[in-house]
């Protein structure tokens, strides 16, 4: 499948296709590096939103120390495109796996999470036989249930025995406070993420108590951003979801914040009623599981479900002179698990198209 060419309209796409909105995009960019540099905390912004190390490279030049990654994978894709300073926020294990973490402490310098002193060990093993250095965070539960050692004394004495471990440099702890999210009465999120974070932000002071170093103190995510990148303690911010806009941070996290930049252009393929439409885009091509999609500046046309390649629309009155061959513009539920599902974002200024940007890290799932 060939790519379209830089200056081509919208109306020479082929559909389905995933499209950006520079302006957009940009704006919602500033607007989050903006909001952590008026507090004086760092932004790394989770890059399995996007796993482009170009688009990595835009947020670099915006403001961002580095970006969060979900994947061992990912962070090496993001050092080959010279994005080298990372933090990895899963646990590695195994000795596959810490092999190439190895090689890509080479040529990079990534902040790896661990739980659990057997991660750590082998972590220190392996830098130890290579003469290299590695940072460490430890990853605190404050309330997600999900991995993290307990706060207080249980990861203070992780972080003590990370510490005196050969080949690592203590750096620090992270949280997520993932569990609080979706909060609809903005007073009870507000307090609910704010006394989450105190959780972890205790735990840091427990470990400076303690002499040891505790310098990042790391969490945030898009849903939650308006609230976390304000509480006291926090040194830097991973929500990076934001810059795209999507319909679940919208309705599922009720954010207003920022403008919907990321759309999948598809083309209506069928008309089965008046009130119905069918398009050329399914699960296949967008996130439906989330929540559900929009359609772009569309309030009488609404996504019924998806299949695997096709969507199902209903049409108000006002919108059932729509027919076969024309195109709408759909926010997905989740562009997370959309962009996925692509190569290539297109990168357009109004209505031409001025980037092409390759999810180099599509697919790096190990």
């Amino acid at each position: 499948m060939s790519l379209p060419h830089l200056g081509c309209s919208k109306d020479d796409l082929d559909t389905p296709s995933l499209c950006v909105d520079l302006d957009a995009i940009e704006a919602n960019i500033a607007s989050m590096s903006g909001a952590c540099r008026e507090r004086g905390i760092d932004w790394r912004p989770h890059s399995k939103c996007h796993k482009s190390p170009l688009l990595a490279q835009k947020l670099l030049a915006a403001g961002a120390i580095g970006v969060t990654c979900a994947k061992l994978g990912e962070a090496e894709v993001m050092a080959q495109g010279g994005v080298t300073d990372t933090l990895i926020a899963n646990l590695i294990v195994g000795p596959k796996k810490v092999a190439r973490l190895v090689e890509l402490r080479r040529i990079a310098d990534p902040v790896v999470c661990v739980d659990h002193l057997d991660q750590a060990t082998a972590f220190s093993k392996a830098m130890s036989e290579a003469g290299l250095s590695l940072r460490v965070i430890a990853e605190v539960d404050i309330g997600l249930g999900r991995v993290g050692v307990a706060p207080g004394k249980p990861a203070v004495e992780l972080a003590r025995q990370v510490h005196e471990l050969p080949g690592l440099t203590l750096a620090g702890i992270m949280g997520y406070e993932g569990h609080l999210l979706t909060l609809e009465d903005g007073d009870e999120k507000a307090a609910k993420i704010l006394a989450a974070l105190k959780i972890l932000t205790d735990t840091a002071d427990q470990i400076r108590e303690a002499g040891l170093p505790c310098s990042i103190v790391s969490c945030g995510g898009t849903g939650s951003f308006k609230y976390s990148v304000g509480a006291p303690g926090i040194t830097e911010m991973q929500a990076g979801g934001g810059m795209f806009m999507d319909a679940f941070y919208r309705y599922g996290c009720h954010i207003s914040d920022w403008k919907y930049a990321l759309t999948v252009l598809t083309t209506i393929v069928s008309r089965p009623a008046p009130d119905r439409a069918i398009i050329d885009a399914g699960r296949k091509t967008m996130d439906g599981w989330v929540h559900k999609p929009l359609v772009f500046e569309r309030d009488d046309i609404h996504v019924q479900s998806l299949s695997a390649e096709h969507g199902a629309l209903k049409l108000d009155p006002t919108a059932q002179h729509l027919k076969i061959g024309d195109r709408l513009e759909i926010i997905p539920g989740y562009s997370d698990l959309t962009c996925v599902l692509h190569d290539n974002f297109l990168g357009f200024r109004g209505d031409t198209l001025e980037v092409i940007w390759p999810l180099e890290g599509r697919g790096r799932l190990q």
